[in-house]
């Protein structure tokens, strides 16, 4: 059982440091943060670049992973990508987890748009995802690649070193549908949720729990249809979109977690407080989780 965060980039690095560090000091498994050009509603307030910070957090810290959750083809292109990560995973001295997902409706599917482009479909955009993630493996792999698909293409991309994980640094493939769950299946080493967001407002934390036990199924077929032993996979719960209120108190959490857990996730990430937003929580109640919770869970 892993216990990680989510720090948003949200805080110029005369701040920023401090967080990252107390997250380390914490004893978190992991601190990610969101790849996004903007999100939400702090989109009219500072947001800074997912992998410069990443980078700076890298030299902050020392025992902590890092990761993005998620990173998308919404603005990134394979190429670029890989080799930004390869010099991630080597300046993080082999810290680095890829959360990578198909993308949403937000600010980044429009951002880089002509205002007479249309964004695309979800059917176009797990089109692009499912040619992004072979190609950014094959990259992350492999010296030098020369592809050419109907969305991206390399002419000898060159990647040396490669990645100090070998072979290549972990997918964490966030998916829901058939598609993206066969991806999660064959390219992952973990999967990542957030629930069904269909209930976020309106269902209960016992409809929840039965969708991800859903979702988790279609996982595990996924592996099944390719020959994969689903146990091989992390499952990684990103909360804060499901109908619980795992912050609202430590024992809140507990009870949260050993649901999950017993559904067989290996991670649980809840986000750092932040005030007056969607994330507010009590701060003293977020350090007991990172520092009791999992212990209380052992008991």
């Amino acid at each position: 059982m892993r216990l990680s965060t989510v720090i948003l980039p949200i805080h110029r690095w005369s701040e920023g440091q401090k967080l990252w560090q107390r997250a380390e000091e914490l004893g978190f498994h992991a601190a990610y943060t969101y790849d996004h050009l903007a999100w939400r509603t702090f989109r009219d307030g500072p947001w800074f670049g997912a992998l410069p910070t990443l980078a700076a957090a890298a030299t902050a810290t020392e025992r902590l992973r890092l990761g993005t959750l998620v990173t998308s083809p919404n603005f990134r292109h394979p190429v670029t990508l890989a080799k930004e990560l390869i010099t991630l995973d080597d300046v993080s001295g082999g810290r680095l987890t890829l959360g990578i997902g198909a993308g949403g409706n937000g600010f980044d599917a429009t951002t880089l748009r002509r205002r007479d482009e249309e964004p695309w479909t979800p059917r176009e955009r797990a089109d692009h995802f499912d040619e992004f993630v072979p190609l950014l493996d094959r990259l992350l792999r492999e010296p030098s690649v020369t592809y050419e698909g109907t969305f991206y293409s390399a002419d000898e991309a060159r990647n040396i070193p490669g990645c100090v994980q070998r072979p290549r640094l972990p997918f964490a493939v966030a998916a829901t549908g058939p598609r993206g769950m066969k991806l999660a299946a064959r390219y992952g080493q973990a999967w990542v949720t957030t629930g069904d967001p269909k209930l976020y407002e309106t269902g209960t934390p016992a409809q929840s729990v039965e969708a991800i036990r859903g979702q988790l199924t279609k996982l595990d077929t996924a592996c099944e249809s390719i020959g994969r032993d689903a146990t091989e996979l992390d499952k990684i719960l990103l909360t804060g979109f499901t109908p619980d209120r795992p912050l609202q108190s430590f024992d809140a959490f507990v009870d949260f977690a050993g649901t999950h857990f017993a559904l067989g996730f290996t991670e649980i990430v809840i986000h750092l407080p932040i005030p007056d937003s969607d994330f507010a929580a009590d701060e003293k109640v977020f350090e007991r989780i990172a520092t009791e919770g999992l212990t209380q869970l052992g008991r």
